[in-house]
């Protein structure tokens, strides 16, 4: 296996110079050494991959698993016991994930996606309204990349709009690496659980036509298809993973939009672009989070060697998505790159079940954007942009927009 030798084990995630820059040890790491350690916040080792072959081997193969909470798999923070990517919060691996995710996925098919798309245009521009009515200075974070998911997820969901400023913290500790300390994951853990179960009966008294209900009446019908802690499992993940992730997106493709100018006014010239450049920029993202952990039961051997059993390998998506084996001048946005076959979604059995909503959201939220407010700017210099600190995802402190 090609592990980096003389003892070196580099501490992850890996630095970027800026919000808005590549680590350069993505490039070194992809040429000298693809399978590198690295250790965790929770002080356990495990192994990076950094080049895209090896890393869509990984997701595509169905021996690496997501048992994260196994006793000898490494630890992503020193505070739980797999977390969000443990046996239990993921549902299951096999058989049960492929219940689950055919139960679940029906609500994210492209029809769907069509049909909710005039209400996520209409919530968009509701909060746009709200944002030239305040005038600039604006964070379009916290006023527009926050609530758009949150209000979507919600609706998708049955949440109440009312409590839906609620999940901001409660999906912050889910996917905490060195931010919270454990009083405050157990405190947040049992609010959260408290909120969901309070939820699941109210929807079980009076269901609309929500994916909770959905899956309430699924997990009534006794027929063993769903379990009342997958239930509770599944709402708890959904409602994270539906906002946290494109909440975040939402802020870092418009920053990196505006850091090059003439990003946006291409898009402004040719709005037949928006689709193939949000790809684009899922590629580009280089703050993408911590990455894709799988766990090793067996020896496994392939290409670059023989990962043994009780290996925990982190895929990182971002360097991946850089390779320039795979793509063309892959450190330039390229605004109509096609095919763009980037992981950023993940890939095979586990991939993002929400890819196309968190896709539907981005397009809609560019398009909203670019004819809005089309003398949309950064306020601040690029480099003074800040990434989120001790949590596993990937995003931007604010982005601090005028016009």
């Amino acid at each position: 296996m090609t592990v980096e030798r003389n003892d070196t084990v580099l501490d992850y995630p890996l630095p970027n110079p800026s919000a808005l820059e590549p680590s350069p040890e993505w490039e070194r790491l992809r040429a000298e050494c693809p399978v590198a350690r690295i250790r965790l916040a929770s002080g356990d080792e495990a192994v990076l991959l950094t080049r895209y072959e090896d890393v869509r081997a990984v997701l595509f193969d169905p021996r690496f698993n997501r048992q994260l909470d196994t006793a000898d798999a490494a630890r992503i923070s020193d505070e739980e016991d797999g977390g969000l990517f443990g046996g239990e919060v993921s549902i299951a691996s096999g058989q049960g994930h492929e219940r689950w995710r055919k139960l679940v996925s029906r609500y994210f098919t492209a029809r769907r996606m069509i049909e909710m798309r005039p209400r996520i245009e209409a919530k968009a521009e509701e909060l746009i309204d709200q944002i030239l009515e305040k005038g600039p200075p604006a964070d379009l974070s916290e006023e527009f990349g926050f609530p758009l998911p949150v209000w979507v997820i919600g609706l998708l969901l049955g949440v109440p709009e009312s409590d839906r400023d609620r999940f901001g913290h409660w999906s912050n500790v889910m996917v905490n690496m060195s931010r919270f300390t454990q009083d405050e994951i157990n405190s947040s853990q049992a609010e959260f659980a408290q909120y969901l179960m309070e939820h699941i009966g109210k929807l079980r008294e009076n269901p609309g036509e929500d994916l909770i209900s959905s899956l309430i009446e699924v997990t009534d019908s006794g027929d063993g298809r769903l379990s009342e802690t997958e239930l509770l499992l599944t709402a708890q993940g959904l409602l994270i993973a539906g906002h946290e992730a494109t909440s975040n997106m939402i802020g870092k493709m418009v920053a990196m939009l505006l850091a090059e100018r003439e990003r946006w006014e291409r898009l402004l010239a040719d709005r037949s672009l928006i689709r193939y450049a949000v790809e684009e920029i899922l590629r580009f993202d280089v703050n993408p989070g911590f990455g894709i952990p799988r766990y090793v039961s067996a020896d496994i051997d392939l290409s670059f060697g023989t990962l043994p059993a009780g290996t925990t390998v982190i895929c990182n998506m971002g360097a991946a998505n850089r390779d320039g084996n795979m793509f063309t001048d892959p450190s330039t946005m390229d605004l109509n790159r096609a095919p763009n076959p980037h992981v950023t979604f993940g890939g095979g059995q586990f991939s993002c079940v929400g890819a196309s909503l968190a896709r539907t959201e981005l397009q809609v939220s560019l398009e909203i954007l670019l004819r809005r407010i089309p003398t949309l700017d950064l306020a601040v210099p690029s480099d003074e942009l800040r990434t989120h600190e001790g949590l596993l995802v990937g995003g931007l402190d604010e982005v601090p927009v005028r016009w």
